[in-house]
């Protein structure tokens, strides 16, 4: 297990090397949202590819990735191609000044693949183990990634197809899945990795693989997902209205009484 870890640290720094290189010629380094999605298909489909043994567990489990990460980068290139450096990266182009690169080499592309090794680490888990059979446990997981699937996927659709009405700019999308939640992908995408957990709980040290979840759950709550994409919001009172009724992360019922006041 400790080889195809460390083998597969490897190949995510490699990863991230590229992008990195390329973010600098460009001058642009929100490329590497572009990279997150295929960089777990990439290590995931090595270490299937290298594992000893290809189990039917193994073999979902990277198919599973393989699924997200397409749909993702999909979504993400067709929605940033063409467009300058994100808000985000070029507030921080501008704050860190002369020493922008050395910081985005760190603060960004490592730390991410930093990150993507941790939340890969059940699949990287169960490409490891030799240990087959597909049963309870392993249709748990997969009947909550596909819940988590749906939420990602319809939500971005919702968003997109809402943004294409040109009726709808500078207003907030309320409807579908977002009106149980202010961010259905940030679920969704949350979701799938606590099904790919549950996946490698029967495999070897499969229990550890719960700082996955854990820690992208953390991320998208608390970190780089939803605080930092309302704060652009703050002061918008059709936001504050609609934050007053509706969850920020898990879905629930809405408010209704809120929407009198």
């Amino acid at each position: 297990m400790e080889s195809i870890l460390l083998s597969s640290a490897i190949v995510v720094f490699a990863y991230f090397m590229l992008f990195f290189v390329v973010a600098q010629v460009i001058k642009n380094n929100s490329i590497v949202d572009m990279g997150w999605g295929p960089g777990f298909v990439v290590v995931t489909f090595y270490a299937w590819l290298t594992s000893d043994t290809i189990t039917a567990r193994g073999t979902v489990a990277m198919f599973l990735v393989a699924i997200w990460g397409c749909r993702l980068a999909y979504h993400i290139i067709r929605r940033n191609i063409g467009k300058p450096e994100d808000f985000r990266y070029a507030n921080w182009r501008k704050e860190w000044g002369k020493w922008v690169v050395p910081r985005a080499f760190f603060q960004v592309f490592m730390l991410q693949g930093l990150f993507m090794i941790i939340v890969a680490y059940p699949v990287l888990l169960i490409q490891a183990s030799t240990r087959t059979g597909f049963g309870l446990i392993e249709m748990l997981g997969l009947a909550v990634w596909i819940t988590g699937f749906y939420f990602e996927s319809v939500g971005d659709r919702q968003l997109r197809e809402f943004k294409k009405d040109p009726k709808n700019k500078g207003k907030l999308i309320q409807h579908g899945l977002w009106r149980y939640t202010r961010h259905p992908n940030y679920f969704g995408e949350a979701t799938m990795w606590w099904g790919l957990w549950i996946m490698a709980i029967p495999v070897e040290w499969g229990w550890t693989g719960m700082i996955s979840p854990l820690v992208i759950t953390w991320l998208l709550l608390f970190v780089s997902g939803v605080p930092m994409l309302e704060k652009k919001y703050q002061g918008n009172p059709e936001f504050e209205a609609y934050a007053r009724r509706t969850n920020a992360f898990f879905p629930g019922p809405t408010k209704e009484s809120d929407q009198s006041k």
